[in-house]
């Protein structure tokens, strides 16, 4: 069990990685804010990034997240696929000429986090933007999953993307024409689409002009942290809006300091966009544009983070469908426990209570009971509920 360096509590949800419980990163203290950005500095360079954004005078700051980062010469930024040139920050990969990306079909309906309430797994697209009621039985959704990303998770579940831009590279033309007959939906994730979202945006616009030439529904939606540029952003909402598609967005904590060490970003941006997401969701009321999900970090991500996060969506529209989702222990946040149905379950109550209409608890096959809670059940159970018959 790791120890808080700043309070010296021990447990089961201190994560030796970020070095410090929850309650210390809440405080604001100089020593915690210190401390979330030391375990980014100390773990970005094994992905072949730099250790912090850095701030060179000589630099025009790259804009397309919150980042800011203004590289020394011939040095990449926190991404991975921008590197400097001159005075300017100029992609290294992510333009329609080409990207680090993968691709592959999957079956609709996917496991896609959206599904209870997209066009593609329910019948809220019909009939403008899906021929069928129900789900799309018999049709396929492309997935395009861009290495590199803004943010450096510790809980990333795609760990082995972040940073890693030698990936397979494909033009926006080819990418786009992978949508064929049979493919309904886009769906723009990594990673992050944000550090190579010029490439996402042209084979979104691609794909969508073949779609509607050949006569057939094609939706364009997009997974991502929300850290992108403004003005980025207004081109995903264009193409997701006109299309039926959806974007999501990962909040992944409300308290800026929790934030940062688990990501290694500012928070700021990610709320300031998707309030601008949820307002242009009203232009389309039947077909959700805008998704919220948070990942329910043993330890760091509880009632404190949902019940803020909760209350900010509800203030923006109390419909906004807001996804809990249970997590695992991986990469560099192995040595906390899976999420609790317990934990889980506080969640899910404080959203609600906040006056969400539209709350769900997904991956609910990763929950455990929270240490000790198995045995304290047995004990509050009646003798003749816990005892065996025997003849």
């Amino acid at each position: 069990m790791a120890r808080c360096r700043l309070c010296g509590e021990e447990g089961p949800l201190v994560s030796g990685a970020i070095g410090a419980c929850a309650a210390c990163l809440r405080s604001g203290s100089t020593r915690a804010r210190r401390l979330a950005r030391a375990v980014h500095e100390r773990l970005r360079p094994g992905l072949g990034v730099p250790a912090r954004a850095v701030s060179d005078a000589a630099c025009v700051p790259c804009t397309v997240c919150a980042n800011l980062c203004q590289p020394g010469e011939g040095e990449r930024g926190l991404c991975g696929t921008r590197a400097r040139q001159g005075r300017a920050v100029v992609p290294v990969v992510g333009t329609p000429a080409a990207a680090a990306v993968s691709v592959r079909h999957d079956p609709l309906p996917t496991n896609c986090c959206a599904r209870f309430v997209c066009a593609g797994c329910t019948s809220s697209g019909y009939p403008g933007y899906t021929d069928v009621r129900g789900a799309e039985h018999g049709f396929q959704n492309l997935a395009v999953g861009y290495y590199g990303c803004t943010f450096n998770c510790l809980y990333c579940q795609s760990w082995e993307v972040l940073g890693a831009v030698e990936g397979p590279r494909r033009s926006a033309e080819e990418v786009a024409a992978e949508a064929d007959a049979s493919t309904r939906c886009i769906c723009f994730f990594g990673g992050d689409p944000t550090a190579q979202l010029g490439h996402a945006l042209e084979t979104g616009r691609l794909a969508r002009r073949r779609a509607r030439a050949e006569g057939r529904h094609l939706r364009l939606c997009f997974e991502t942290n929300g850290a992108m540029h403004p003005k980025l952003l207004d081109q995903m909402i264009e193409l997701a809006l006109e299309s039926g598609g959806c974007i999501k967005f990962d909040l992944k904590a409300f308290d800026p300091t929790v934030h940062e060490a688990l990501c290694g970003a500012p928070a700021a941006r990610v709320f300031e966009n998707f309030a601008t997401l949820a307002a242009r969701a009203k232009e389309r009321p039947r077909l959700p544009l805008a998704i919220a999900a948070t990942t329910l970090v043993p330890g760091y991500v509880d009632v404190e983070e949902v019940e803020p996060i909760a209350r900010f969506l509800a203030g923006l529209d109390v419909k906004l469908p807001y996804l809990l989702l249970g997590c695992f222990s991986c990469h560099h946040l192995a040595d906390l426990p899976n999420t609790s149905k317990q934990q889980a379950r506080r969640c899910q109550v404080a959203a609600r209570g906040a006056g969400l209409k539209k709350v769900r608890l997904e991956n609910q096959h990763l929950l455990r009971d929270a240490p000790g809670e198995a045995q304290a059940r047995m004990r509050r159970m009646p003798r003749s509920a816990t005892s065996s018959r025997i003849g």
